[in-house]
């Protein structure tokens, strides 16, 4: 690991078996770790300081959704089963109305679930696994200023010593976020597409302290949601018995950040609109205004690649929402896909970085479409009794033709089906349900020779 400038000599000396990693966050650590298992000497270059020793941002140490993609690829750099260790299995939503009372929705089939990760915690684990690699070189607080394409240069600026530094490279792998700034650089080329579009919402962390003893003071082993229509409420555990919770809020409004400017008044809409998480709260002022709030943008661009010598990936090429749960996952996927590209085409890093981005792209614009779709759905229909009748009936048409139909969340969630696929599929199956539903009120309806007839019908087209 080095935290220290590099000289003109080293700048010039780079081997063509070198490559760099720009990003030391979730994505670009694990990247680290997949391109040294096949031999290649790395150098990762992050902006901010080493959060091992300068610790999680306050405010935005959101937990995130570990789910199958995520495994896969960490279990690739055979690490799953230490970070199973400490993530938490989450096998339903529970929603929370606004009396207080309770209802359920399991993920998926018994014993699937989703799985709750510090975001700190997990990217402090991967970095310990890059530090102690011989074949990775760790860089903190190095701020990438310009890159230089043609060149092969990057313009470095140590924010510590505010000296900066001119680094070649042969090859360089963007895994630098949402706001990247080797994308920034790809922008000023022939043609780049590119957009950005921000949710009217922002979020903001807020905290339940663990009970006696460290006791959870909800259930464990689910994410928590209050809905309410224009807004809502999430909560992920932690090992401490503690939980992160989110609120997804408007900026402007009647019920919004920008009115709600008193600790009087974050109260008095905490205690009416989410009643029976208030006593949880003990810090709900001070936190609600103390947390930074934090915004939530998708990011499109096209090309992921420069000729045979860039390539982005994570969020610095398809960011995000969070509501599926799949923005890290889709990251973590996307260093899959890449070794096993590079396991094909070996050193043709031209041939690499054209199918990478040719195959990933549009599934990275599907499941951009359906973390959208999901807020939608998790902020209004997830408490709509007839939304959660649909579901059950779902799980009855898959548990009765498993080969034919898997629910989309789980088509997205519990397997490696590519995400376009999945959003074509649960087209199709939403369209199938309108037409299902028109027959059925209660969930004993499914049963009707009627319905079952229908359900057949729309099995064997």
């Amino acid at each position: 690991m080095s935290d220290t400038p590099f000289s003109s000599a080293a700048a010039d000396a780079v081997s063509s078996d070198s490559l760099t990693v720009m990003g030391g966050g979730l994505v670009g650590s694990l990247l680290a770790l997949y391109l040294a298992r096949r031999g290649y000497s790395v150098d990762v270059f992050e902006r901010r300081a080493d959060l091992r020793r300068a610790g999680a941002e306050e405010g935005r140490s959101i937990n995130l959704a570990l789910s199958d993609r995520g495994w896969k690829a960490l279990e690739g750099v055979g690490i799953g089963e230490e970070v199973r260790q400490v993530a938490i299995p989450m096998y339903r939503r529970v929603m929370h109305d606004q009396q207080g009372q309770l209802t359920f929705q399991p993920y998926g089939k018994e014993n699937q679930a989703i799985y709750s990760v510090s975001r700190a915690g997990l990217n402090q684990k991967l970095l310990d696994l890059a530090e102690a690699n011989p074949q990775i070189q760790l860089h903190f607080n190095q701020q990438c200023n310009h890159v230089d394409l043609r060149e092969r240069r990057l313009k470095l600026r140590d924010v510590t010593t505010n000296t900066e530094q001119t680094r070649t490279f042969q090859r360089l792998f963007a895994a630098d976020g949402a706001f990247s700034a080797v994308r920034a650089a790809m922008q000023k080329t022939d043609r780049y597409e590119y957009s950005q579009s921000f949710l009217e919402y922002g979020y903001k962390e807020l905290n339940i302290e663990p009970g006696p003893d460290g006791q959870w003071q909800m259930e464990k082993n689910a994410l928590h949601i209050w809905p309410r229509g224009q807004y809502m409420m999430i909560a992920l555990p932690n090992l401490d018995g503690s939980f992160n919770c989110t609120l997804f809020f408007p900026y402007e409004g009647e019920n919004s950040f920008a009115a709600l400017q008193t600790d009087e008044q974050v109260l008095a809409f905490f205690q009416k609109v989410f009643p029976d998480v208030v006593p949880l709260l003990p810090n709900l002022a001070t936190e609600f205004f103390q947390n930074p709030t934090g915004s939530l943008v998708t990011i499109r661009c096209y090309p992921w690649a420069f000729a045979d010598e860039v390539v982005l990936l994570g969020d610095a090429s398809h960011a995000i929402v969070p509501f599926y749960g799949q923005g890290m996952n889709a990251g973590f996927e996307d260093c899959s896909v890449l070794d096993s590209l590079i396991e094909e085409y070996h050193d043709d890093w031209h041939a690499v970085f054209a199918a990478f981005q040719q195959r990933r792209k549009p599934d990275a614009d599907a499941i951009a479409d359906l973390a959208i779709y999901n807020f939608e759905e998790m902020r209004d229909r997830v408490a709509d009794p007839r939304f959660l009748l649909q579901k059950k009936i779902e799980s009855k048409i898959s548990a009765q033709y498993p080969d034919q139909w898997m629910p989309l969340y789980s088509q997205v969630t519990f397997s490696h089906m590519p995400y376009a696929q999945a959003l074509a599929n649960g087209k199709r199956q939403e369209s199938i349900m309108g037409r299902l539903m028109q027959h059925i009120q209660t969930e004993a309806d499914y049963d009707l020779p009627e319905v079952q007839q229908l359900v057949q019908q729309e099995m064997n087209q």
